[in-house]
């Protein structure tokens, strides 16, 4: 398997960016509906949403402390 070059990097980087803002706002909605029409939470969308984003920031600080290691 070939890596990819500079502009396919970011092609996939922004087509990911996309995928995770829209299942944070199908999320959002599905919440907002559950709760309109049941006047509970749906506890599953909503800790979905919540650990989805919880690793995203996990995995930007791993890897943003990693960079920064590797300059020194």
């Amino acid at each position: 398997m070939r890596k990819m070059d500079e502009m396919e990097m970011s092609i996939s980087l922004k087509a990911i960016k996309f995928a995770w803002a829209y299942t944070v706002i199908f999320l959002f909605i599905w919440i907002v509906y559950s709760y309109v029409e049941t006047g509970k939470y749906n506890i599953i969308a909503y800790n979905l949403l919540i650990s989805q984003n919880l690793i995203k920031l996990a995995a930007e600080l791993y890897l943003k402390r990693k960079m920064g290691k590797n300059e020194k």
